[in-house]
């Protein structure tokens, strides 16, 4: 019965759903590559661990991803691939995901159970962990609560740290695009290539993808809007916290390759032959105490012709809707004043000696009259200079050269208490909405972290934030039945922002002055 099946599926052309009724019958898709079998699971198709493109191990280590080999038969995808190569060094992340490997260019699908082709839009979503760390197979990424309205869900692996962002001069020399660097973002382009080609055999519309991500998978999605690679790829964009907009410059080439070349001393080796040959593990380690020295995003000349500022300048970027925000606590005041206490007249030392001539600007728009004033005004300032400012940036130079509308938020919920322990401690709700903080709201997954005590106002705060974002992926607008009205950043002066937290509700932007300081200081304006 079995082989019947499969040789009915063979007849299947890409593209189209398989006719498998909702009984529990495990769901058989036929992609370009080969046929899929998937999980049936209360109304959704589950696909997990299907690999976008080839390994990138061996003679494919630093690498632009090559095209997945095709396979005969049936190949199940019911359990999550590899995570990427990685240490764990984020407390808050929990992976299903089986081990880290090389071999990790596989993403996840969560569909809802349709026959034929449904033409559902898709969303794409991009894991944070500052390049170094995450994986798709993370719960707060989870695909269902999305599925289960209407959407075609994916997360997706991609290179990280030292095996992702790596330069060197022999890497550079054997491209035939003459660069190195970036394969951690030539990785998202290639699973955006992926689900252009497949995602119509899932249900999904290949016209109506939305990409998305927090943090570094916030970075991710404004990177993926600045390159020509794959800017055609997609038809809207969420940056949750982060994009590549809110430093002066990225690296060049050559720098980034000199970092590379601190590598080899380091491995005590003199080719390129012998840095593919060291093993993973032993690579990692290696890298562990110096990945900032040696790997680094760079404008390539390939995935990045110039700057993504620039690029972003010229209006040369995908011009596709845009939904964008941060958190009201992205950094602490801590990483202002270090160990010091917080007083006004340690805010001053530690802004003057910081911001030397301009201290006294930073203080007038991060001002703190009082004692009690200082951790608040230095959370604002540490969060801003962190996060905040580069995601402003971006929707502020989106709203000026975009053809599409951008709509801007801002994030004030804090997560609960922690539950408590076998030994009856827990810890109180935060003041303010940490970094990352927002990702099991806007995807609908607060019940899959165990950690906190979810009250009532919190399902509430989902809801909002989940159909503002469902609303835009569907429509390219966050706007719809039992939400509040969300108006598009008008370009050139104060915006409107979503205040999402219990009463969400719409304001004239509060701290403009902020971010104009900002990018003086930063951009150098």
């Amino acid at each position: 019965m079995r082989l019947l099946i499969a040789l009915a599926l063979h007849a299947i052309t890409p593209g189209v759903m398989s006719q498998l009724n909702n009984n529990g019958i495990p769901p058989h898709i036929k992609t370009a590559n080969g046929i899929l079998e998937g999980i049936n699971d209360s109304g959704l198709y589950i696909f997990k661990g299907v690999p976008f493109a080839a390994p990138p191990i061996g003679e494919l280590r630093w690498k632009e991803p090559q095209p997945v080999k095709n396979w005969t038969g049936i190949r199940k995808a019911a359990a999550f691939g590899p995570r990427a190569m990685q240490r764990p060094i984020y407390s808050d992340m929990m992976f299903r995901s089986d081990g880290v490997s090389e071999d990790c260019l596989y993403l996840n699908i969560w569909a809802p159970a349709q026959k034929g082709n449904a033409r559902l839009p898709v969303l794409v979503y991009f894991y944070g962990g500052g390049l170094m760390a995450g994986d798709g197979s993370e719960y707060r990424y989870e695909g269902a609560s999305m599925a289960r309205r209407g959407i075609v869900a994916i997360t997706v692996n991609y290179r990280l740290s030292i095996f992702g962002f790596f330069a060197h001069p022999e890497l550079t020399k054997e491209s035939p695009h003459h660069a190195s660097g970036n394969y951690g973002f030539l990785d998202q382009t290639a699973a955006l290539r992926w689900v252009k080609q497949n995602i119509a055999a899932f249900g999904g519309d290949p016209n109506k993808v939305t990409i998305a991500g927090e943090s570094a998978g916030s970075f991710s999605v404004s990177a993926q809007m600045a390159s020509p690679l794959s800017k055609q790829l997609f038809n809207g964009a969420i940056g949750e916290s982060g994009s590549l907009l809110g430093s002066s410059t990225l690296t060049s080439l050559a720098d980034a390759e000199q970092k590379g070349m601190r590598l080899a001393e380091l491995a005590g080796v003199k080719t390129l032959a012998e840095l593919r040959a060291i093993p993973a593990e032993k690579l990692q380690e290696l890298a562990a105490n110096h990945e900032r020295e040696i790997f680094t995003t760079s404008v390539d000349g390939y995935f990045f012709p110039q700057s993504p500022r620039r690029i972003f300048e010229a209006g040369e970027q995908a011009q596709v809707p845009l939904l964008v925000g941060w958190n009201s606590q992205e950094g602490y005041y801590t990483s202002i004043l270090g160990r010091d206490t917080p007083t006004t007249a340690n805010y001053a030392k530690a802004l003057q000696q910081q911001y030397g001539d301009r201290a006294a600007d930073v203080l007038k728009v991060y001002a703190a009259a009082t004692d009690d004033e200082v951790q608040q005004a230095g959370t604002a300032l540490a969060g801003d200079r962190f996060i905040g400012f580069g995601t402003w940036k971006w929707s502020d130079i989106q709203s000026q050269t975009g053809s599409k509308p951008v709509y801007r938020y801002f994030y004030t919920h804090p997560r609960p208490a922690t539950k408590a322990t076998a030994t009856g401690a827990s810890k109180p709700a935060a003041k303010g909405a940490s970094h990352s903080s927002e990702i099991e709201y806007a995807m609908g997954n607060l019940a899959t972290n165990p950690v906190y005590d979810w009250q009532p106002e919190d399902y509430k705060v989902s809801q909002t934030m989940q159909t503002y974002f469902a609303n835009f992926i569907r429509t390219g607008n966050p706007n719809g039945p039992g939400v509040p009205e969300w108006h598009p950043v008008k370009s050139g002066g104060p915006a409107t922002v979503m205040y999402i937290d219990v009463n969400t509700k719409e304001e004239t932007e509060k701290h403009r002055d902020r971010y104009l300081l900002m990018e003086q200081i930063i951009l150098k304006k």
